[in-house]
């Protein structure tokens, strides 16, 4: 091997500095491990760029756009500038808003209700709770699960073929799936969404973190992400695109910062001017850390290298692709099939496992945190463990005790963060476990399984 290509291997497994990375905890057959965080589709650890930049701005805060002081200015630029940020990390257009919301969630009912009147909704019953729920007081169409991406296509253009085609309409679409971590057609889903006149939101809570994401490239009218799944966990998140229908809404929540003017009337009521900024739907004092705190997660994977960091996400779910394949028991979700794209997301079921059981497991045993459960997506995991829409069951909470049926799965997911080391342990405690056993007993207490004291 030449001086470069060792140079490169090593640069490829190199994982971006994140908090937490050196915590250890306690094994429940005694002992210490040093943690291994595999549930970054929930929520990603912070980067160590970010904390620093989050610090080092920490002494400074201030309010914003209202304050004549230094802090308040320095905080205003701040603010505004982390806007900027983010309008460039997604290749957003002239004219194009950037609205600082909690979270994509926040950002989708943020959308939900700047919809113009009559208008009709398309989105697939794959998708998260998030990007599924919000749109219950629109002429919303449920579109069934595709097996394809070329299927999904086709499933979008004949049901937008039947919609009225002079009312406004609206695509909802994920980039990348919380369940299986499959990459979605997002720019063809564009095209036809856009071919019968109607606009199309990404939901990219799981594509962002992973690959290069551009409003402009993939011809999306608005993109929704999340800042605690982009290494940002702070409490933010972004609703990015077009201006008119936010500028043409009423506020999402009415307050200072929101109104421009506010008068009193004759008749004794108050009459209120808004702003048309992004402001408008930004009412109350803003959460600058969290705004300042994607700003600097954006800076520092755009710095790092989309192609590096793809490159290293490849080769890490080459590993638990490759390691899971070898465990005849272990069964990987998939709506696309083995071949299909995707980000580092995948979920499993074993074979005479309960998967809460499993899940609780491979933490006690093992110090490997994972995801068990619906993971907020309802019908997609359904669909994939062909089990009855109609069970009842919670994200995240088991639905069986251990060694009884389970009615859920288990997700495995990670990023820039993660070390090979972390990986290479969770394949090996999926080997031992389904030919050992646990070493210990579990029960299950408060709707979560937990081991036997």
């Amino acid at each position: 091997m030449s001086v470069s290509t060792a140079a490169a291997d090593q640069s490829l497994c190199t994982p971006l500095p994140v908090l937490g990375r050196d915590v250890t905890v306690p094994l429940v057959t005694g002992g210490e491990v040093t943690y291994a965080a595999l549930d970054y589709a929930a929520s990603a650890p912070a980067l160590q760029r970010v904390w620093d930049d989050v610090a080092a701005y920490a002494p400074y805060y201030g309010s914003v756009h209202r304050g004549a002081g230094y802090l308040s200015q320095l905080s205003t630029d701040l603010f505004e500038n982390a806007r900027g940020t983010v309008a460039e990390f997604l290749g957003c257009r002239a004219g194009d808003q950037v609205v600082f919301t909690r979270s994509t969630t926040d950002s989708l009912n943020l959308l939900a209700r700047a919809i113009p009147a009559g208008c009709q909704v398309f989105v697939f019953e794959t998708e998260h709770h998030a990007s599924l729920l919000p749109w219950q007081h629109a002429h919303v169409t449920y579109l069934d699960a595709p097996r394809t991406p070329g299927q999904a296509v086709e499933i979008l253009e004949r049901a937008l073929a039947g919609r009225d085609p002079y009312g406004p309409a609206l695509v909802c679409v994920t980039g990348a799936s919380n369940v299986t971590g499959e990459l979605w057609p997002v720019r063809e889903l564009a095209a036809a969404a856009h071919a019968h006149g109607a606009r199309i939101v990404l939901d990219a809570a799981q594509l962002a973190p992973h690959h290069p994401v551009s409003v402009t490239d993939l011809d999306v009218d608005w993109i929704a992400f999340s800042g605690h799944k982009l290494y940002a966990p702070f409490g933010s998140g972004v609703l990015a695109g077009r201006a008119d229908w936010l500028q043409a809404a009423e506020p999402y929540l009415a307050g200072g910062g929101a109104s421009r003017k506010v008068t009193r009337r004759e008749d004794g009521g108050v009459a209120v001017e808004w702003h048309e900024s992004a402001a408008r739907h930004e009412a109350g004092s803003p959460n600058v850390i969290g705004a300042y705190a994607i700003a600097a997660a954006c800076k520092a994977l755009t710095e790092a290298g989309w192609d590096t960091l793809v490159a290293r996400e490849q080769h890490l779910i080459a590993k638990v692709r490759a390691g899971l394949a070898e465990v005849p028991e272990v069964r990987v979700l998939s709506l696309f099939g083995d071949d299909a794209p995707r980000v580092g997301v995948l979920s499993f079921v074993v074979d005479g496992w309960n998967s809460s059981h499993f899940a609780a497991a491979l933490s006690a045993e093992y110090g490997i945190g994972v995801r068990d459960g619906l993971f907020c997506a309802h019908p997609l995991v359904r669909t994939l463990l062909g089990t009855d829409p109609g069970t009842q069951g919670e994200c995240g909470a088991p639905e069986a005790a251990p060694g009884e049926k389970s009615l859920n799965a288990i997700r495995v997911s990670f990023g820039a963060g993660t070390p090979d080391e972390h990986v290479d342990r969770f394949v090996n405690a999926v080997r031992e476990l389904v030919r050992d056993g646990a070493k210990w007993q579990y029960r299950t207490e408060e709707g979560r399984c937990v081991p036997a004291v």
